[in-house]
């Protein structure tokens, strides 16, 4: 199973670097550097970069096959092991397949949205599709035992855990979705130049923008409040896996920096390294909660197998 953990580890973090990277697309406006065009790019499959747009789609998209490649490996070894590996390799089988499943949806989405122009409504469906393929991956890889998987399972937990960090996974994932439509439709991310408040609205930015953005800020102070707390309480529970503590305490310090960076944008009127750190940081928030929710359920199937035997 070592192969298999690293090898769904690498998964992992393949697509975490490709969800960051496409926040870049979006925040940069290359989302059609290619043109209507694909596979290829501008009707090349290595286009000549004569700008900076056609570049950062290009890249995108050879991320993109990097992510294809390794969810397939992953399935291929994932098999292997399942037929000689017992109940474990069989379960990281499972998520794999279904991963493989969503990384093709993700990429037939992606020629989707850029044959309808690249809207808004096609790239916030490309984008939720791609957060779920992140977390059904981070499932993998703690079913084979790799991001602490093999440590909560013989800790164990409480099902107190797996309801609040479930709770705050849930929530995380819609924050980060609200946050990819915020800076791709227009007007979104510059209709509350103030902070916390919102602040006067920009001329010309209507009111469903203004909507989109506080929607969105709201959610994130409840994930930021709801996080901390969470770590506070797993923290002091007696019960609880070391791992699950771990990863609720790093989400919850994953949070404070995102909130962070979201005021720091909106003081430096949205300059664009921001808006990327941003971006990255909130992909990085949806994982380590789904993680750490992840190895409390995970923690808490543990206990109960040893309480039955």
């Amino acid at each position: 199973m070592k192969a298999l953990r690293r090898l769904s580890v690498t998964a992992v973090v393949v697509t975490y670097l490709q969800l960051a990277f496409g926040g870049i697309v979006r925040i940069s406006g290359s989302g059609m550097g290619c043109g209507d065009h694909w596979p290829k790019c501008n009707g090349s499959w290595i286009p000549p970069f004569t700008n900076f747009t056609v570049m950062i789609e290009w890249t995108h998209r050879l991320m993109a096959l990097l992510v294809v490649l390794s969810v397939a490996s992953l399935v291929m070894l994932s098999r292997r092991e399942a037929r000689t590996g017992g109940a474990d390799a069989r379960r990281v089988s499972d998520a794999a397949a279904l991963g493989l499943g969503l990384v093709l949806a993700v990429a037939a989405l992606g020629m989707v949205t850029v044959k309808l122009g690249n809207t808004a409504l096609a790239t916030a469906g490309h984008w939720t599709l791609a957060m779920t393929l992140m977390g059904v991956l981070v499932a993998a890889a703690v079913r084979s035992g790799a991001l602490g998987g093999e440590s909560a399972r013989a800790q164990g937990g409480t099902v107190r855990a797996v309801r609040s960090l479930g709770a705050g996974a849930a929530l995380a994932f819609v924050v980060v979705v609200l946050g990819g439509l915020v800076a791709k439709s227009p007007g979104a991310a510059a209709a509350c130049p103030g902070f916390p408040f919102c602040g006067e609205t920009p001329a010309g930015i209507g009111s469903g923008a203004v909507y989109l953005q506080m929607t969105h800020r709201i959610l994130a102070f409840l994930l930021f409040f709801h996080a901390i707390a969470i770590a506070t309480a797993i923290g002091r529970r007696l019960g609880e896996s070391v791992v699950t503590r771990q990863a609720a305490a790093l989400a919850a310090g994953l949070v404070v920096v995102q909130v962070g960076f979201g005021a720091a944008l909106i003081m430096s009127d949205m300059q664009v390294v921001l808006r990327g750190a941003h971006q990255a940081t909130g992909v990085a928030v949806w994982m380590v909660m789904f993680a750490a929710a992840y190895l409390a359920r995970t923690a808490d199937a543990g206990r109960g197998a040893a309480d039955g035997g």
